[in-house]
């Protein structure tokens, strides 16, 4: 129970802290965007195929990986978007596979946070694995 208690309470200190950060953002964005500044942020990606690493076969329906993604980013207190693409690699044994991803979009996500979510979506999607990419951006909110 100790443990439980332990883990509840590091998991609101989390929340506090990314919820203060998320308002320094804001306030800075807003100054900034009323000044036309473009602000600095970070992108991350996250690629996750849709077909089972066993089967590779999709074995759901597309609309119930994202519903379970959208769910994953609620529980972990992230902003996110979410769109589909399809595609084709090579596998490593040299068998060509088609199939749909769903790419998760973060702005501003902590790193440790962004490696637990793909960490949850492969063991959730039945992946062989997940790919991050990051990217610097500017941009602008417009108020």
């Amino acid at each position: 129970m100790q443990n439980h208690y332990s883990h509840l309470l590091l998991m609101q200190q989390t929340i506090r802290k990314m919820q203060q950060r998320m308002e320094t953002v804001q306030r800075s964005c807003a100054a900034a965007s009323e000044n036309g500044e473009k602000i600095r942020m970070t992108e991350t990606r996250l690629y996750v195929g849709l077909n089972d690493a066993q089967t590779k076969k999709q074995l759901f329906e597309t609309e119930q990986y994202t519903e379970q993604l959208k769910k994953l980013c609620f529980a972990y207190h992230v902003p996110f978007s979410v769109g589909l693409e399809e595609g084709g690699y090579f596998h490593e044994s040299g068998e060509y596979v088609e199939e749909k991803t769903l790419i998760l979009t973060l702005i501003d996500a902590e790193k440790d946070v962004v490696r637990k979510i793909a960490q949850d979506l492969r063991t959730l999607f039945h992946q062989e694995s997940v790919l991050i990419t990051e990217d610097d951006v500017q941009g602008c909110y417009i108020l």
